[in-house]
């Protein structure tokens, strides 16, 4: 008795079971990515000091990366918007891969810069086609939960990568934790090739129909307010390790284990994040913008103590990634024909803000002061949570003004 051929699953058929083995390798994928962009801020004087730069110098290859994820990141994925979904994400680790190899072997800063910036291609489209199958996996009432578990990644990374890497990084040379990333990026791989299922797509529209789904000004200033918010963290974490040691008075080999428990913030953040979005999407954004705002501001005077500093920064990592979930799962919503490409350029935002954040911090340091860099976050943060508030509450009135009229 001959088998039938397994048929690819459909997108009706995939909601209709969890697949969570397939949710966790994307997991594994996002820790990779993770890793590799925010381990620079645990080695960041290594590198300054192996390639003879500034640290503000040296904190551009943070500006640099997310430069290249903001820009990249959406032409990459209208160019390969027909390639099946799960090929793409191979294709994607491969690139990383090859990225951070590169990087192994930087002889400059110049050289470095460009391995960086190959790497960062594969940032924004990797999870931008992640958070779509991911929520293809579950029930539409667990979307943003679906999200949350990928994200995860990017915050374990934070507890263990992270960490892990900046203590390689300090012990074997900044070399080392690129080489240690590299290896990730393979584990990843074959996490992918293995676990992802084949899920049919839908039918993607053109180029020009794609781009018009997300030329809305709805959508656009929710990704300015997103592109705030990551300023807000990025000013201030590009620049966590000089922060700690010169002002909090740490030494340098504490920070490993202050960006441990920053990582352990950040995954209950997600987690917690996540569960709010599913049961009040906007109202959690917001209310996440504000404490995260205040948070930073009371950083600004318990920097100065070792312990109120490493509780305050623990609650911050907590705030600052408890919102992630819950923009992803927005930006899709405001664009409903190109949940890819809105998913990418959500990171697109993201990292646009990341870029703008760590030349700020930098800005900072030289122009006013290393201390200066909290409170000039909670600004950032501050003014991305007026302009949301705004937004919404014109929204609402929108929406009561034509539930009157029907």
């Amino acid at each position: 008795m001959a088998l039938s051929q397994p048929q690819p699953l459909t997108t009706k058929q995939v909601r209709k079971d969890p697949f969570p083995i397939s949710i966790l390798s994307l997991t594994v994928g996002a820790f990779a990515i993770g890793m590799t962009e925010f381990v620079i801020m645990g080695i960041l004087p290594n590198v300054a000091q192996d390639l003879n730069v500034s640290i503000p110098t040296a904190g551009q290859l943070i500006t640099m990366y997310a430069l290249g994820v903001a820009v990249g990141a959406p032409i990459l994925t209208i160019l390969t918007h027909r390639i099946p979904q799960k090929l793409l994400l191979c294709l994607l680790m491969v690139i990383f891969i090859l990225g951070n190899g590169v990087s192994v072997i930087a002889p400059n800063y110049a050289f470095l810069m460009g391995a960086r910036l190959l790497t960062a291609l594969t940032h924004g489209t990797f999870f931008g086609v992640g958070a779509v199958i991911a929520s293809n996996l579950v029930k539409p009432d667990r979307r943003a939960g679906a999200v949350s578990i990928m994200m995860a990644g990017l915050t374990i990374a934070n507890i263990i990568g992270v960490p892990v890497g900046t203590f390689i990084g300090q012990h074997l040379g900044w070399r080392a934790s690129f080489a240690t990333i590299s290896l990730m990026g393979v584990v990843a791989l074959i996490g992918v090739m293995i676990f992802i299922p084949k899920i049919k797509q839908d039918e993607s529209g053109g180029i020009l129909q794609q781009v018009s789904a997300l030329v809305k000004p709805k959508l656009l200033l929710f990704l300015f307010v997103a592109a705030l918010g990551n300023a807000g963290l990025f000013a201030v974490f590009t620049y966590i390790t000089p922060l700690l040691t010169q002002i909090t008075g740490f030494a340098e080999s504490n920070v490993t284990w202050i960006l441990v428990l920053f990582g352990c913030g950040v995954t209950i953040g997600n987690i917690i994040g996540g569960k709010l979005a599913d049961w009040k999407l906007m109202p959690s954004v917001l209310g996440i913008y504000l404490t995260t705002s205040v948070l930073l501001t009371i950083l600004t005077f318990t920097i100065h103590s070792h312990v109120a500093a490493v509780l305050t920064i623990f609650l911050w990592g907590m705030a600052s990634f408890a919102v992630m979930p819950g923009m992803q799962i927005r930006v899709m919503n405001l664009a409903k024909g190109a949940p890819a490409l809105a998913s990418t350029s959500s990171h697109s935002a993201g990292n646009l803000g990341n870029a703008a954040g760590a030349f700020i911090g930098g800005w900072t340091i030289n122009q006013l002061s290393i201390g200066a860099l909290p409170w000039v976050g909670a600004v950032l943060v501050g003014l991305g949570l007026v302009i949301g508030a705004i937004s919404y509450a014109a929204e609402r009135r929108t929406e009561s003004h034509e539930g009157q009229e029907s």
